[in-house]
């Protein structure tokens, strides 16, 4: 039989390879979905909306995305007692600074940025993932060795800096009602199965400034249905 031309090769090769990495990422949606505690009820979706826009307004109102979500991963139990927000890094998908992010950063062409892409999980739920570009020389030494060197979350890793956080944008990614539900339209009606939630709820751009107005740090933060990985309110807590 006569042998493939190369090219049929790295065809081949790279078809494999994407359907690995969709497989991949496919699998890590499914995981972050799980299933709801929460039942597909009119008064749940009420409250799972409540409660997405309160976790939005606290994330848009506190300069950590990383202390923020300490907060509230102690609030509803969603790890045992005393555990803190970790940085899960993900390795291999770096993404340069293009035109809009240097911009954004207010750095030329030739000016080192750094990328990080990290999940943010509370005991075994990753309640976010994050990109963000930095700028080296805005930070101190240890703090580049930290962010270079362990999964520390960078909001406590630069934490000494006293920065402020300017929000670009937040989107809601899922709404529990119709549109037009606050006008009268009517609510879906109680399924009996589990609130349906899809992987990703909220998504923030947004970027950290140093005291004097100095951005450093350029982010996009994609929050997970696991942020409401918790008995409905209404129910009693199992």
């Amino acid at each position: 039989m006569p042998s493939k031309p190369p090219s049929f090769v790295r065809m081949i090769t790279l078809g494999s390879s994407l359907a690995i990495a969709l497989g991949a990422q496919t699998a890590i949606a499914q995981e972050m979905a799980g299933v709801s505690p929460w039942p597909d009820t009119p008064t749940s979706r009420l409250e799972a909306l409540a409660i997405l826009q309160t976790l939005n307004a606290d994330l848009l109102s506190n300069a950590s995305a990383t202390l923020t979500l300490d907060r509230w991963c102690a609030a509803h139990k969603l790890a045992p007692e005393g555990s803190k927000i970790v940085a899960q890094r993900v390795r291999g998908q770096d993404k340069p600074a293009g035109a809009e992010i240097r911009k954004l950063l207010a750095v030329g062409a030739d000016e080192p940025v750094a990328y990080r892409r990290v999940r943010l999980a509370c005991g075994d739920r990753v309640l976010s993932e994050a990109d963000n570009w930095y700028v080296p020389a805005k930070l101190t030494a240890d703090m580049n060795k930290a962010l270079e060197t362990s999964d520390v979350a960078f909001g406590r890793a630069v934490q000494a800096l006293n920065f402020s956080r300017t929000n670009l944008s937040a989107k809601l990614l899922w709404s529990p009602l119709p549109q037009g539900w606050d006008s009268g339209a009517d609510l879906p009606p109680s399924a009996g199965a589990p609130l349906a939630l899809p992987p990703f709820l909220l998504e923030h751009h947004a970027v950290l400034k140093l005291p004097d107005g100095t951005p450093f740090s350029a982010l996009i933060e994609s929050y997970t249905s696991r942020v409401l990985d918790f008995p409905a309110p209404h129910l009693p807590a199992q």
